[in-house]
């Protein structure tokens, strides 16, 4: 698993022509990266006696983001493991109109998944980012700056998730399929940019 290695190892992976780790993985530790910093921002709250008040919603918090983190690095691996599946689809063999009408139905079957793991990104982008709201808010003050970049984080999450499940639907023949993911995925885009709209405005604030 590429979590389990150096970074360096993900990133010279990422620049060579293999065509996986791809975006998908890159907007799942974008996101990672994100709730890291939501955790952050928490550990350096906890304790704090000026922020005494809300310690419990503080704990609350980073055990919420932690859980995120995990999750997240869980689909840097699961989105290069989807794409290893949809690669052996292509090399089905089509000689044959049995053999066609076979490769095409696991080709379907395989774009469903490539396209269920960056949708699954980008639900988890909204939730990062509703957590770096909250940082934000009740967070320790010196570190509000790094709630703000949990939120771009999650931003930047949120739009290479949607790309990555365009891309897939634009091959899926399941309309009715397309049209709900591709909806729900324009309204996570929705909430997230008032999501970071709303942090950043927080964000700036704060830092005078």
């Amino acid at each position: 698993m590429y979590i389990d290695h150096p970074i360096r190892h993900f990133l010279d992976k990422l620049a060579s022509k293999s065509p996986e780790p791809g975006g998908g993985s890159v907007a799942a530790l974008t996101g990672s990266l994100g709730a890291g910093l939501v955790s952050m921002v928490c550990s350096l709250t906890l304790g704090k006696e000026k922020y005494k008040d809300v310690q419990p919603q503080v704990e609350a918090l980073i055990k919420e983001s932690e859980k995120l983190r995990t999750e997240m690095q869980d689909l840097i691996q699961k989105d290069t493991e989807v794409y290893g599946g949809l690669s052996e689809v292509y090399k089905m063999p089509k000689n044959t109109d049995a053999e066609k009408a076979a490769r095409t139905a696991k080709m379907q079957e395989a774009l469903k998944l490539a396209c269920q793991v960056p949708f699954e990104i980008g639900l988890k982008s909204l939730e990062v980012a509703k957590l770096a709201e909250r940082a934000a808010e009740i967070g320790n003050v010196a570190a509000v700056s790094d709630a703000g970049v949990a939120v771009l984080l999650a931003q930047a999450c949120a739009q290479s998730a949607a790309l990555n499940v365009k891309i897939n639907v634009n091959s899926i023949k399941d309309e009715a399929y397309n049209k709900q993911t591709w909806s729900k995925m324009q309204d996570v885009l929705e909430q997230v940019a008032a999501l970071e709209k709303s942090v950043m405005e927080t964000t700036y604030k704060k830092m005078g």
